[in-house]
């Protein structure tokens, strides 16, 4: 069982930064892909960004070069470094895995995956 907590969501500005950190428990936390996931309202989850246990990263097109994806499995914790924020990024961020810590790229997680609560992001323009 993995459970998640995000953190470090706000209210900003365009143009401004924000880091986002996800808490798991668990011993399987360093063996597990960890992915970013954004809903804005009225619309459908997002994929933002994945980070294999090996290191590798992905990203969406609409966030690459803008957004980083790190962690640290010391701290069983992932992070969403957000530079240059767009008002298009305002969404709930979701940290998210795989049950069976999968990497997802390309294929949505499905609620009976893991998700934290979320934390909400809000750029102004």
């Amino acid at each position: 069982q993995v459970q998640l907590l995000e953190s470090g969501g706000g209210l900003v500005q365009a143009g401004d930064s924000l880091r986002l950190s996800c808490a798991a428990s668990g011993r399987t936390f360093s063996s597990f892909a960890m992915h970013w996931i954004r809903q804005a309202p009225g619309k459908e989850r997002e994929f933002v960004a994945a980070i294999h246990w090996t290191g590798s990263t992905y990203y969406a097109d609409s966030v690459k070069g803008r957004f980083t994806i790190s962690r640290d499995n010391t701290k069983n914790t992932v992070y969403l470094q957000m530079n240059n924020l767009k008002p298009e990024d305002t969404a709930v961020y979701f940290c998210a895995a795989d049950r069976r810590g999968r990497l997802r790229v390309g294929v949505p997680l499905q609620d009976d995956d893991y998700w934290g609560q979320g934390t909400q992001v809000t750029v102004s323009s």
